[in-house]
């Protein structure tokens, strides 16, 4: 049997994986940090994420599908629905916003409400009056795919952690889910155990797949640290600048600018002859620069950017997260 690919079809490829007519559903990585690859994701990963999803949100109910459903996160999404019997609400066609996010509220069922979001939604939701009242009609609101500030954060804000590789997210509000285990290895990389796991990739290259202790983790790109039983992420192991000796992790940085109020921020590392490496950030204006001067302040001396590129819009991927080769290009450009 066959793993059905969420593109062209995700309602058809999702309807196959729970029916049992396929072995799962097959989708795409981000690509974020290089080319996509396929993952293949059993029926019966997709069914644990869902349920225990419900378990820890305390119940089930009628979904917004406000991202894209070729990625797993959209599929998750469907899979909700379809397991609970709810509906889905959809977006009208043409580009996100607060007025066509709460249009698709109001034709939403009354009952239990649930969405997915990524975090440039949440902020720009959290900007608009209409954006702010359907945001808070909403019994969770799961946001994953990048880090968010904590004055973004309404209170039925959930901060999922996980990848196409663990179904999505496992980890909600650094607490990972029933039966999933989160270890830190000796490199300080997150590793991912439990009933949510793909079966590997379609390309059949699984070294991100280990046996540890004759039990199968997944080896995420993620550098984390686990505190009183909660999963706290640094950021990725390939996204960590060396400046002068020093490790950097962009994470931190790039939250403070979008805390002084940058729509968005990527931080990055361009060579540099006498430190290794050079922290730039990329920022998406306008912005205020007595804020963004304010939240430089804050870091310490070695995290503060040498250079600050205003750009009007950071380079994405086609899934939405920051892409990195392409802000790391454009800072280097802007320091020639």
């Amino acid at each position: 049997m066959t793993y059905a690919r969420l593109a062209p079809d995700p309602d058809q490829a999702v309807s196959m994986a729970l029916a049992g007519r396929a072995a799962g559903i097959a989708v795409a990585t981000s690509g974020s940090t290089g080319d996509p690859r396929l993952v293949e994701v059993p029926g019966e990963s997709l069914r644990a994420s869902v349920s225990l999803s419900s378990r820890r949100l305390g119940g089930e109910g009628h979904q917004l599908l406000a991202i894209p459903a070729e990625r797993i996160g959209g599929a998750l999404v469907l899979a909700r629905a379809a397991l609970a019997g709810a509906t889905v609400t959809r977006l009208g066609p043409g580009p996100f916003t607060a007025s066509s996010f709460a249009e698709a509220v109001a034709r939403m069922p009354a009952g239990p409400r649930y969405t997915s979001l990524v975090p440039t939604q949440v902020r720009r939701l959290a900007q608009d009056p209409a954006g702010c009242e359907a945001l808070a009609s909403f019994d969770a609101v799961l946001v994953g795919g990048a880090a968010l500030p904590e004055h973004d954060a309404p209170g039925t804000l959930v901060r999922t952690y996980g990848m196409s590789e663990t179904c999505g997210g496992c980890v909600y509000d650094g607490v990972p889910f029933d039966g999933v285990r989160v270890r830190i290895d000796d490199a300080g990389r997150v590793l991912i155990a439990g009933p949510t796991l793909a079966a590997g990739y379609a390309d059949g290259d699984d070294r991100a797949f280990r046996i540890i202790d004759g039990e199968r983790w997944f080896v995420t790109s993620d550098l984390g640290e686990m505190r009183d039983g909660r999963l706290r992420v640094l950021g990725r192991a390939d996204h960590v600048i060396n400046t002068g000796g020093v490790k950097v992790h962009p994470q931190r940085i790039e939250l403070a600018l979008e805390g002084a109020g940058a729509r968005a921020a990527a931080v990055v590392g361009v060579p540099d002859p006498e430190w290794g490496e050079r922290v730039v950030a990329v920022v998406e204006g306008p912005v205020d620069d007595a804020a963004l001067a304010r939240a430089v302040a804050t870091l310490a001396p070695y995290e503060r950017p040498r250079r600050i590129v205003l750009t009007d819009a950071v380079p994405r991927t086609a899934g939405g997260k920051i892409d990195r080769p392409a802000a790391r290009a454009l800072a280097s450009e802007e320091e020639r």
